[in-house]
């Protein structure tokens, strides 16, 4: 409901990475999975998640969707340290320990960098054929018949920098893993209570918006949003003020918003 509410084009999705097996993070995948059969998607899916997420799944499929008619595909995952636990030639995805009631494991999701963008004037200017192109792209210089060489900064221009986002919830906050998360672009930590019930959040393995952004600030991300939080606060603008004094690049983040990775 939530993916057709905002327009989310649903057979763009390939993957899907769960968290942890509580049942907000997890109960939607039902209804998906029945969403993309009923359309008629017949392209492989592949979930990943920790384990008892594959046996939670096709125990439900078993009575309310024997056939989906397409390729589902379970990757177990351990949540005990950082792992990579997809790559294809765009992305590496590493799944984080979080220190949560159950295994739970947050995700770090990096671009690979991008060949350098050859120019076309240049192409045409030097006669470049195909096979030195594709070389030019990766860096190479490009050698006239006389020997001339042509350095690449003159016939590329360098490729957008490799983007980077990480999703951190649910979690007390695990300094574990700021080595991983430094430097990333943009940052997803849940921020579930204010500092003044720090012992709660501890108690019930959540963070505080403080905590969200002190972890944040030692890892030197490049923005920070806030999400999951507790329902006992009114105004939870007061959340983001908090953290915004540990690490001013915080938002406060509501249902469909959307934000550039940059």
């Amino acid at each position: 409901m939530q993916l057709r509410k905002y327009r989310i084009r649903l057979g763009k999705i390939h993957h899907i990475f769960i968290s942890h097996l509580h049942g907000d993070h997890i109960f939607g995948i039902f209804g998906l999975l029945s969403s993309f059969s009923l359309l008629g998607r017949e392209e492989p899916l592949h979930v990943f998640g920790p384990e008892g997420l594959e046996e939670l799944v096709l125990d439900h499929l078993k009575f309310f969707q024997n056939d989906l008619g397409f390729e589902l595909y379970f990757h177990r995952i351990q949540c005990r340290r950082p792992a990579l636990v997809h790559e294809d030639k765009n992305i590496t995805v590493l799944s984080l320990p979080m220190i949560h009631r159950i295994p739970t494991c947050g995700f770090l999701f990096r671009e690979k960098p991008r060949e350098r963008n050859i120019l076309k004037e240049k192409i045409i200017e030097y006669n470049i054929p195909v096979k030195d192109i594709v070389k030019i792209k990766q860096g190479a210089d490009f050698i006239l018949p006389d020997g001339t060489s042509i350095p690449n900064a003159l016939l590329t221009l360098p490729p957008p920098a490799p983007r980077s986002y990480a999703y951190c919830s649910d979690t007390r906050p695990n300094k574990v893993n700021i080595p991983h998360l430094e430097g990333v672009d943009l940052l997803y930590h849940e921020a579930t209570f204010a500092q003044e019930d720090a012992s709660l959040a501890h108690e019930t393995f959540h963070s505080t918006a403080r905590q969200a952004a002190e972890l944040a600030a030692g890892a030197g991300v490049g923005r920070l949003l806030i999400g999951h939080f507790s329902s006992r606060y009114k105004d939870i603008s007061l959340l983001e003020t908090e953290a915004r004094e540990i690490f001013p690049g915080t938002t406060l983040v509501n249902d469909g918003d959307r934000f550039e990775v940059d």
